[in-house]
């Protein structure tokens, strides 16, 4: 798969911080001690968005990252909330530039499928874009896997290549397995996925009686309402505990074990929350581990719905 690098030369590593907690959740001080506690555990891949609290994720990030920009890669994405227009990608990359006070920034995704703007608009003025050296990596996130590869072919036309793709990916949301992921093996697009905790249903906290998004928030609350789903999760803390780790330690390891994967995005507003993630750089995944938190889901279903095949 493509790997990417940071401006001196150093491969990303193998787990992605994402910022979006940054200024709602993690105030200034908050954010600038889970910024150092990646960096102090190696990471050096920071992941942000232009609608991320009116902008100021990217801008406490930008802060945070001025003085090694060489050595770190920040990722965004041009606005969700418009429509995926050349005249939007031209500004949306302005204005989180301005954000960041960066020149150029490492990696710059389509946050999402736009139905209503043709996909050469948007390709050509993100290659428009990297010409100009604004940009150094194309992205794609929340693509299906026929609009992963028609982006691939579309981007081709421009002489630009999509690096990154950016799904939903954990233990209980596994349909990225079926297509989007060998698809993107495929067309050497390296797959960065976000939620490896399932918006924290994968700590085993909700089993517990515990509030957070999944109650709170009612995007997330529709996402996981499944009753199979919180069985798992109810059901991780305990293998956990067997092979000597935390649920959310076993939960992010888990994803970053799939040989498809790049870099799981981990979040936290906190660094202690956040600790349970980092360790899973350090966890010693095996096949028989694997197989043992595997066997707590539902596997997906083939793409031609053979269930015999699967």
């Amino acid at each position: 798969m493509t790997q990417l690098f940071t401006r001196s030369g150093a491969p990303a590593s193998p787990l992605c911080f994402g910022t979006m907690q940054f200024g709602s959740n993690a105030d200034h001080a908050a954010s600038a001690a889970l910024y150092q506690a990646c960096r102090a555990a190696g990471i050096n891949f920071f992941d942000t968005a232009y609608v991320y609290n009116d902008g100021t994720s990217e801008t406490f990030l930008g802060e945070l990252a001025a003085p090694e920009l060489d050595d770190v890669i920040v990722a965004t994405k041009i606005a969700y909330d418009q429509p995926s227009t050349r005249q939007t990608i031209l500004s949306s990359t302005q204005t989180s530039l301005d954000r960041l006070k960066m020149d150029s920034v490492d990696l710059m995704y389509l946050h999402r499928w736009d139905a209503e703007t043709p996909l050469q608009e948007s390709l050509e003025a993100l290659a428009e874009l990297k010409q100009q050296g604004k940009i150094r990596y194309v992205g794609i996130s929340n693509f299906a896997a026929w609009q992963v590869m028609k982006a691939v072919q579309t981007a081709a036309t421009f002489d630009l290549k999509i690096d990154v793709l950016q799904p939903m990916y954990n233990l209980v949301k596994r349909q990225a397995e079926v297509e989007i992921i060998p698809a993107c093996a495929d067309q050497d697009v390296a797959v960065v996925p976000y939620s490896p905790l399932g918006g924290g249903l994968l700590t085993g906290k909700y089993a517990q009686g515990a509030g957070g998004r999944l109650k709170d928030v009612d995007m997330y609350s529709k996402r996981y309402d499944v009753d199979w789903m919180h069985k798992t999760a109810a059901a991780l803390p305990a293998l956990a505990e067997k092979h000597g780790t935390n649920a959310a330690t076993l939960a992010v390891a888990w994803v970053a074990y799939n040989a498809g994967i790049a870099a799981p995005i981990i979040s936290a507003r906190s660094v202690e929350q956040l600790e349970p993630s980092l360790a899973a750089a350090s966890f010693k995944m095996t096949d028989a581990i694997y197989q043992d938190v595997t066997a707590l889901t539902q596997n997906p279903a083939p793409a031609t719905d053979r269930l015999e095949e699967a």
